[in-house]
């Protein structure tokens, strides 16, 4: 069925063909044809801009239009016939044993249980008082921040994939002190929404500093390239400081 939503659209002209976006893609809607990558099929692709960060050329945009519905149990069936054929009996005797995904087929919705992590921290997290919370404003939702908001004047602001501010320990002792937060869901929400709102507050306060930080996941990727292009729209020239998590509360860059 064909309704009017969001999807990625491929500017031929600028694609080189690098296949960098192809991994990044991890419902397999991309792959390279004839020298250049191409959406296979709509239904494939679920318009959240995962690619977006991966494209060298900025060959890949998000575009509103008529396309076929997102269909979740399409793509694993998709899924599962291309690593059918790729795959040799070994690779997919592993399959059998992989953790289980949600049918997206994305690494964010692999279900783990990080049974040496939380071994590891038991004893730890139990000494000693509670830390103090760093929090200074309130809402911390992207969505509930206006831009006219009196703490984003001169701010150092500190944007946030939510799912980070669990995994991440430190939190409050190494990033949310003297920062403003805003914290969303780059896979979830309207990521040209947030490129919306953050280029009107980048224009309309005189931000200090911006410093992302996401987790290691692709669907996360899309939040730093947001940031970038709401800057450029705004006429800002700040350095972005960029964090990456890892699902056991590591930073990897």
């Amino acid at each position: 069925m064909k309704i009017l939503r969001k999807i990625i659209e491929i500017d031929e002209e600028l694609c080189d063909g690098c296949g960098q976006c192809v991994p990044a893609c991890d419902e397999g809607a991309i792959q390279i044809i004839d020298g250049k990558a191409k959406v296979v099929a709509e239904k494939y692709c679920d318009g959240l801009g995962a690619c977006l960060g991966d494209c060298p050329q900025g060959a890949i945009s998000i575009v509103e239009r008529v396309a076929d519905d997102f269909d979740p149990e399409a793509v694993e069936e998709y899924l599962k016939s291309r690593d059918a054929s790729d795959n040799s009996a070994s690779s997919e005797k592993s399959q059998i044993n992989a953790p289980e995904t949600l049918a997206c087929g994305c690494p964010s919705t692999q279900m783990q249980t990080l049974t040496s992590c939380k071994d590891n921290n038991k004893q730890e997290i139990s000494k000693g008082p509670a830390p103090t919370s760093a929090l200074g404003h309130w809402p911390v939702q992207i969505r509930l921040i206006p831009a006219h908001a009196p703490f984003l004047r001169n701010a150092d602001i500190l944007i946030l994939a939510d799912c980070a501010a669990v995994a991440y320990a430190a939190l409050h002792q190494e990033l949310l002190a003297d920062r403003v937060v805003m914290m969303g869901c780059p896979k979830f929400d309207d990521l040209p929404d947030y490129e919306e709102r953050f280029t009107e507050m980048f224009a309309k306060n005189e931000v200090e500093s911006v410093t992302v930080v996401t987790m290691e996941v692709p669907c996360c990727s899309g939040l730093p390239v947001a940031v970038k292009n709401a800057l450029q729209k705004a006429g800002q020239t700040l350095p972005v400081k960029e964090m990456v998590i890892n699902l056991k509360g590591e930073v990897l860059k």
